[in-house]
């Protein structure tokens, strides 16, 4: 078993689904209120250098559920903010914790992290990947379709952290993934030639309509992510057309889902009606960050600190 979370195609199949598994029996005991204390007098230690709704709230509330105590720490108050080396910090709160998620702009600095940590390290953001994200997506299509394997997903607008998570996830779970960006905005280039050596199964174009095109899953992500706040209006007009609305919902299948990892900019990337609509699952989405990311930290820190 792996002992970090940093990307999606770190693990088999087999080892997510698994997750998938004590995933639904955590979320069955939380519904139920029945006490799953697997972390009791374990801390994870928060690390945000990015602001945060979703996944605070989550991981903070998801260690209290599992008997454990979630410490945060925002960088800016931390010797981390003023220069220490990551691979400092990195033993300092192994000593103390027994794992760490880290919200941050570099997939270097948090492997980084996690080659020097004696302890867990979940990767809670980077500009690369958003892999608790893409699980909890995954859980609530399972538990609105049952064989998630076999149906066709599309994401629609920016070839961002959310796209490249995706494209491992097609690579690793082998289900069929549409990806519609516009020219200039595609996923990163390393993170698709993984996933073709992997064998996926993936579209790519430009033309959101052929992506949506009969589509199980609809998804997608802001036009402009934290830290490109300064190219909003360039990207506006680069991303014009690619919005799921109810036009670009007539093409998918008739009963389709539509999911946002949120917050949405309503009128931009994803219409109001969607959002409000019969086939949006994006709040049940939401929660489930909570019940998978419990599933992750138990798999993860259960027992005994990694050596």
């Amino acid at each position: 078993m792996n002992k970090d979370f940093l990307c999606l195609s770190d693990w088999t199949r087999e080892e997510l689904e698994t997750i998938f598994d004590l995933c639904r029996d955590l979320k069955a005991k939380t519904k139920a209120g029945a006490p799953h204390h697997l972390l009791a007098g374990k801390t994870l230690a928060m690390i945000f250098e990015k602001s945060s709704t979703r996944t605070r709230i989550s991981f903070e509330v998801g260690m209290f559920q599992l008997g454990g105590h979630a410490l945060f720490l925002h960088s800016g108050t931390t010797q981390m903010g003023r220069g220490e080396p990551i691979k400092d910090s990195a033993r300092v709160m192994s000593g103390y914790c027994d794992g760490i998620m880290i919200r941050t702009y570099s997939q270097t600095a948090i492997e980084e992290l996690a080659k020097f940590a004696s302890i867990p390290v979940i990767n809670g953001l980077t500009d690369m990947y958003h892999p608790c994200q893409i699980m909890a997506d995954l859980f609530t299509v399972i538990e609105h379709k049952e064989n998630y394997r076999d149906l066709k997903y599309c994401w629609i607008g920016d070839g961002n952290n959310m796209a490249n998570s995706w494209i491992n996830a097609a690579g690793v779970f082998g289900f069929e993934l549409r990806v519609a960006t516009p020219k200039g905005y595609e996923p990163d280039a390393g993170v698709v030639a993984r996933a073709e050596n992997a064998g996926a199964r993936i579209l790519y174009t430009n033309d959101p309509a052929e992506a949506a095109q009969g589509a199980d899953v609809l998804n997608t992500d802001v036009w402009a992510s934290m830290g490109q706040e300064a190219e909003q209006k360039e990207r506006e007009k680069a991303f014009t057309g690619y919005q799921i609305n109810d036009q670009l919902l007539a093409l998918a299948a008739s009963n389709c889902v539509v999911m946002h990892c949120l917050p949405a900019h309503r009128g931009e990337e994803i219409t109001d009606s969607v959002i409000e609509g019969s086939h949006a699952i994006i709040f049940d989405e939401a929660e489930n960050r909570l019940h998978v990311q419990k599933a992750i930290m138990a798999t993860l820190m259960e027992g005994n600190k990694c050596n």
